[in-house]
This record gives structure tokens, sequence and C-alpha cells, in this order.
């Protein structure tokens, strides 16, 4: 047999799969990962590990054995306690059997994916947005439908009469992150009921990833401490998917667990589908969420002071640069901000890796209307976000 070359063997894989570009933040992450003093900027996560008593009660379970196989749709008490949770900051009440743990975000939004979206399907979605979510879209086969955010006076909206024209026969979906990322707009009431209605009218789904809802910077218009959201002005048996982790509340990244909020009638599919995909989630693991869910919101709220704290350190060296333009974000914790004159962003990331020691990720990464941007993580170490500043302002002076 003729030894087969690479080009060969990538040859013989889904033509989605070929076509599919590597994400920008990798590319900078690969780029840059390792280097002696580089402060990485790039990924969203903060600088602290998760907290000891989260840490313990995985430990805990794990040696009292609990590492065998589970419920596909997560630990009984940690379904509940997502729905007490849910019933602090939303209107409820909720159902435990709304709530379905999954290995992270991303495996959220691939459930959510599988679940509703066919090959040839459409699922429209504001940009610049997550690669993370348009790259599973397309590696399924399905058009990710983009509708430009608008970008004016270092302000961003969204052209609803646009998101309205995108809608079509093959439409499966409106995808919506808010608070966004990169760009740390937050979709006001107004916007969500305007989506809601011509979902509605539409005969669509809305996946709503409002992973980011506790860091949220702008006027308190529910009573608690989180941005608008789609659980204000939808009913809770209506053609919306939720999309969560929890990952950036309790820093968990590695841990890889989230959750995903659905009607009732959905759970005998999404249990087939994590039952296929992963067969559930460790429950050692699942115990250490339900420790955050149950006991981590001191700590939820001292990082949110810390992002707050920190968005107005950025906002502050960036606002005194002339070839620098941004928008303050009302939540998230990244910085999305342009250079003039910049036409490629992944090619100034790496010099700025290279230049600078500083990691950031490239805006062109996210999609229509990201190019000439640049997206930073700034929930750090204020000393390590201050050193950072530094050195990426002196490197865009000489820009």
């Amino acid at each position: 047999m003729t030894a087969l070359t690479p080009d060969m063997l990538v040859s013989g894989i889904r033509q989605s799969q070929r076509d599919e570009p590597d994400s920008g933040i990798l590319s900078a992450v690969n780029h840059g990962f390792g280097r002696k003093g580089l402060i990485p900027l790039w990924t969203g996560e903060g600088p602290l590990q998760t907290p000891e008593f989260i840490c313990q009660a995985a430990s805990k379970a794990m040696f009292d054995g609990e590492t065998f196989y589970t419920w596909q749709r997560g630990l009984p008490q940690l379904r509940s306690a997502l729905a007490a949770y849910h019933e602090k900051f939303w209107p409820g009440p909720f159902s435990a059997e709304r709530f379905f743990v999954t290995g992270g975000g991303m495996q959220a939004i691939q459930v959510a994916l599988q679940l509703l979206a066919d090959q040839g399907d459409e699922i429209v979605i504001p940009s610049p947005a997550w690669p993370n979510f348009p790259g599973p879209m397309r590696m399924m086969g399905v058009k990710p439908v983009f509708v430009p955010m608008l970008y004016d006076e270092q302000k961003w909206s969204l052209d609803l009469d646009r998101m309205r024209d995108s809608l079509g026969p093959k439409t499966k979906a409106i995808c919506l992150i808010s608070p966004s990322n990169p760009i740390g707009w937050v979709a006001s009431r107004d916007d969500l009921i305007a989506i809601r209605d011509m979902a509605r009218e539409a005969g669509v789904w809305i996946l709503a990833d409002e992973v980011y809802s506790r860091f949220y910077y702008g006027p308190d218009t529910a009573g608690t401490a989180r941005s608008p959201s789609f659980m204000d002005v939808c009913e809770q048996d209506e053609r919306v998917i939720y999309i969560n982790t929890f990952s950036k509340n309790w820093a968990m990244t590695g841990w890889r667990i989230g959750w995903l909020q659905a009607p009732e009638a959905l759970g005998p599919a999404i249990e087939r589908i994590i039952q296929y995909n992963t067969s559930g989630t460790a429950a050692f693991m699942q115990k250490g969420a339900l420790a955050a869910v149950e006991n981590g919101e001191d700590f939820v709220e001292m990082q949110i002071e810390m992002a707050r704290t920190c968005r107005d350190k950025v906002a502050d060296a960036l606002g005194r640069l002339n070839n620098v333009s941004f928008e303050n974000p009302e939540g998230a914790f990244y910085s999305f901000f342009r250079i003039d004159g910049l036409t490629d962003s992944l090619g100034a990331t790496l010099r700025i890796i290279d230049e600078a020691n500083v990691g950031l990720a490239p805006g062109g990464t996210f999609g229509p209307g990201g190019e000439g941007f640049l997206r930073m993580c700034y929930l750090r170490d204020p000393d390590s976000l201050d050193e950072a500043l530094d050195r990426l302002t002196a490197w865009l002076r000489q820009a």
C-alpha cells in the first residue's frame, strides 16, 4: 500500500471540517503561550484559582467514591440548586426539570445546536460574535447569518430592522450573546422584547447566551445585580434555550462544567444528546459546582468588583490615546478597541506578543465588523493589568 500523504488524509474528512478556519484566538495563544513574562489577556478568564471550598467539595466527593456514571441530566441536587439560584436573580419560579448539566458552556452550545438545527438551516447572529458559536454551526452544515452591529461615535448598537430582514424560510433560530463577548454591549429590555416578538412572528427559536449576566455595570433595571434577560420578557415554555457556565462566575474555566436551561418538554431529547455525546458530567465535579452555586456568592461579587475596577483602568489608559477608539463596556469583561488604520488584526496581535509581551485576541476572528479591532480580557490582577497597559499603550503610541 502506498503511504498516504497528510493532504490525502485530510481530504478524507468532512469538507465542513476542512474548510473551517483556525480561531485567531488560538493562533495568538499558540504563538505566545509559555513565553517568559508574557501577560495573557487573550482568553476569557480571570487570574484567580477556583476557590478552595469548591475544590474541597469535589475532592471529598471523589474520595467518597462518587466516580461512577451518574444522571445524564445532572445530579438532582445541583439541578435544584440551579433553580434556587435563578430564583434569587430572575423572575421565577424555576423547576429543576428545566436545567441540564453539561461539559462546559461549549457543550451546552453543541447540545442546543444538535437539538435545533439540521444541515442547511440558518441561524441569525449579531457580529462581532464569539467564534465558538458560528464555528460549530458551520461544522454541522448550519449557516450562520451575520447581522453586523453598528459602531458609531464610539458606541455599539444592534440594527433590529436588519436582523428582522435576515430572517428567512431557512432560519431556525436567533442567537444573542448578551452581555456580549467580545464587545461588552448589553441588550436593553426593549431590544429583548423586539427580538422576542420577531422570533414569535417567524416561529423560530432564541439561543440566549447569558454567560456574563452577572458581570454588568449598567443601570440596574431589574432590581438585582445582573443584566436584562430574556427571562424578564419571555414565558418559560416558549422557544428559548439559555446557555450558561460555571467558568466565569466561580473561576472554573478548566473544570469544563456548565448548564443549559430549556423548556421541560425538551428534557428527553436533551438527555439523549448528552448520553450519546458524553454520557454525563463527572459526579465529583458536579459536587464542586454545587458548592459554588450554594456558597459562592461572595466570591462572585468580589470578581465583579475586580472587573469593574479593571474596566475603569483600561478606559483611562486607552482613552489617553489619539489613535484608539472604543466604547466603555456595560457588561462582560472585555475591551474591544479599534486602532486607526489597522487592517490586519491577527498580524498586529502577533506583533504585540513579540514586541510588548502582551497577549490579546484579534478582532477579525470575531466575524464581520471585527477587523480593525483587538480584544482584551481585563479581568486580571490590577497590578498585572497596570503593567500590561503600560506595555500596550507604549506600543500603540508607536503603531
